[in-house]
């Protein structure tokens, strides 16, 4: 075994001759090329009068061994890996925005290479901003500063998260009111709508910006799914509109004050444990107000402000008239739109404080410490209930006709107080345990109910739930570092307990979680993760070293290291109730959320993907309908149990869906606004999960 090992270091160190943080070092150093947060990109034209000797002669040996073919001219040296990627823009120098055609992704250590091919693409990713990848000196580096100056003048780079593929970046061009002509230079043929102007923020409708309700709103239903809404807290609305949330709140007995400008303005405004801004922040147009209103929010919460605003993408937003950093709807009211990262970050600045997503535009600011470590300690075992499937017969004891007598007697009792010992993976305490009092009169103590219990249950099944919990707590732990959240000092009672049974200390449990968390950036360790998942809930779609897809109602069900890797992603977005699949990258450090549109149908279709990008802390938001087509999930019986008779009618559907689409590679198959093409063609009509004949 040494041998070998030595032999392969052998070879690898024939092609390395650097080491990693030797290569992190050289790329600190670099002055010249694009610079984004994880790599720098460089023309390579300038390699020889950019690049140290060194990392040349790195490059050189690697592309040389792995035998890569010369037609690359722009290469991408990454900052947090070891590996650089060489891509292919044949139209670099004549085109103004040149698709890629290709991209070899080389992984040094391993000394692996992944190429991909965008030749067949019709929509390949693009680049802009040309100048920032060669020296001065390059023949034509003044007409593409030119280019990028003219894309600067009418907003073209406003928001560069969705400008990085052609059919995007076109669109975009053409909802600016312009098109590139045969040089490529854009050339308009619309007037840009200009802004508007209003003599005074009063001929703003704001009071037209509040609605009638049927149901509770979007945050209120978040505090009612945490158990906020349990009548232990005041709450106070504020800026409550219409007030149908009070209304409703007030119906079922809570404690709730509603407070609005416009339509309650007399009702006094009073400090509660929970205060919701909901909605209000997007409706003020005057900045200095807006603090204010936040400022104001803040003072009256006593423990948790609730802050909501809507959310919107560019294409969106295009769709109003602008007004000073937001727009002006067709009713005459203000909307300022933000994303995730802008309302946190807003907050965070104004108010000098950590905030916590509760969902999408939906954000959380603790007051009470306490409060908020019970609420991210309850997010790690409100999804778990156990349900004991084993019972043996009572063993033989010396007085087992009265054992047995007191366990038939007592039967409904016990099984309540054996669930909770499987739920905690120990015993309750007196005050964790409703009927507590009825265990301790009838059996004297909770130990002597457990040790009879012994004998009528499989102690197995609480090994595997100890386990359980012990990953759990490993879990909350891993998270709260991730989060920057103390936990020590505004521990509850229940944590407390959990420590003594679970671990030798709570130095010992943070030691744990912080190995576990540091895991979660070896790629190595998710893949391996992801492949044991794979096994064990044997559904989901594994593509073999990249990633993995499975529904988020398993997430509970995954190795400790996959819920820290998701749950940092949840942290950065949100609650994750209304996702519907989650999918792993094993090794881009990746999260992909994925929503679509009714998943309990046979063909559900795409409305929203959410990355979340681990390394960069940011989020990527991609929005079907809308500014992509609807993608149907075709695969979803990959996401079924084979034994299931669900299973069986998916796979009926999808042998009359493959027939109208036979001699199309399944890889190929269409978007929904064609695939309703496919069905024209057909003569039939897709409603719900049944074709029709038209």
């Amino acid at each position: 075994m040494k041998n070998a090992v030595a032999l392969t270091f052998t070879i690898l160190n024939n092609l390395i001759t650097m080491d990693f943080p030797e290569y992190k070092q050289l790329i600190k150093g670099l002055k010249h090329g694009k610079s984004l947060p994880t790599a720098i990109y460089l023309h390579k034209s300038c390699i020889s009068e950019c690049l140290p000797e060194a990392l040349i002669s790195l490059i050189n040996k690697t592309i040389n061994k792995l035998e890569i073919s010369e037609n690359w001219n722009l290469i991408k040296l990454y900052k947090r890996d070891f590996k650089f990627t060489l891509l292919e823009y044949p139209s670099f120098d004549h085109s103004s925005y040149p698709e890629l055609y290709k991209s070899h992704t080389i992984d040094i250590f391993e000394n692996t290479i992944k190429t991909t091919d965008y030749s067949g693409s019709v929509n390949p990713p693009i680049l802009h901003r040309k100048e920032t990848f060669v020296l001065p000196s390059y023949p034509d580096y003044e007409l593409f500063k030119e280019l990028t100056n003219e894309g600067e003048q009418i907003g073209l780079y406003q928001n560069t998260k969705s400008i990085g593929f052609k059919k995007q970046w076109l669109n975009l061009i053409k909802r600016k009111g312009y098109k590139l002509d045969e040089q490529g230079r854009l050339h308009q043929i619309a007037k840009i709508i200009e802004p508007i102007r209003l003599e005074t923020p009063e001929t703003i409708q704001r009071h037209l910006t509040a609605i009638n309700r049927d149901r509770l709103s979007a945050p209120f239903q978040k505090l009612a799914k945490y158990g906020y809404l349990n009548g232990d807290f005041s709450i106070l609305d504020y800026g409550c509109g219409l007030g149908d949330d009070a209304t409703e709140l007030a119906a079922h007995g809570l404690n709730i004050h509603a407070w609005d400008p416009v339509h309650r303005p007399d009702v006094k405004k009073t400090p509660c444990d929970i205060v919701n801004l909901g909605f209000v922040l997007n409706v003020i147009e005057d900045q200095q107000e807006r603090q204010d209103t936040l400022k104001a929010a803040y003072q009256y919460t006593n423990k948790l402000l609730l802050v909501s605003v809507m959310l919107a993408n560019e294409a969106k937003q295009e769709h109003f008239k602008p007004y000073k950093d937001g727009v002006i709807t067709s009713r005459n009211t203000f909307q300022k739109y933000f994303s995730q990262a802008q309302i946190r970050n807003y907050i965070e600045q104004v108010l000098n404080v950590k905030t916590t997503p509760f969902g999408q535009g939906i954000i959380a600011v603790f007051k009470s410490a306490e409060l908020e470590e019970a609420h991210h300690l309850e997010l790690q075992f409100q999804n778990f209930n156990w349900q004991h499937i084993t019972q043996r017969p009572a063993p033989k004891i010396i007085n087992k006709a009265e054992q047995k007598s007191l366990f038939e007697k007592h039967h409904d009792l016990l099984s309540d107080f054996w669930q909770h010992c499987l739920h905690l993976g120990r015993m309750p305490a007196n005050d964790e345990f409703e009927q507590s009092s009825a265990i301790r009169h009838t059996f004297n103590s909770h130990n002597k109910a457990f040790k009879l219990l012994q004998g009528y249950y499989d102690q197995a099944e609480f090994e595997q739930a100890k386990a359980k919990r012990h990953d759990d707590l490993l879990v909350y732990f891993a998270l709260s570092l991730f989060g920057k959240r103390k936990a020590k000092s505004h521990m509850p009672a229940r944590l407390t307990r959990d420590i003594k049974v679970h671990f030798e200390s709570y130095n010992h449990a943070l030691e744990a979680a912080k190995s576990l968390l540091f895991s979660i950036s070896e790629p190595a360790n998710i893949g391996n993760a992801c492949y044991q998942a794979h096994e064990n809930i044997k559904l989901g779609e594994m593509n073999d070293n990249h990633s993995y897809i499975l529904p988020t109602r398993f997430l509970n069900q995954l190795p400790a290291i996959l819920r820290v890797y998701i749950g940092s992603a949840a942290q950065l977005y949100g609650d994750i109730d209304d996702i519907d699949l989650v999918k792993i990258h094993m090794r881009s450090g990746k999260v992909t959320f994925l929503k679509y549109d009714d998943f309990n149908k046979k063909l559900p279709l795409l409305t929203m993907r959410i990355k979340v990008k681990l390394l960069e802390q940011d989020i990527d938001y991609f929005f079907y309908g809308d500014d992509y087509p609807n993608q149907p999930l075709y695969n979803k019986i990959d996401y079924l149990h084979k034994d299931s008779n669900e299973y069986k009618s998916q796979q009926q559907f999808d042998k009359k869906l493959a027939a109208m689409l036979k001699g199309v590679e399944k890889a190929e198959w269409p978007n929904w606004p064609i695939l309703q093409k496919v069905f024209e063609y057909w003569s039939v009509e897709l409603k719900r999960d049944k074709f029709f004949k038209k």
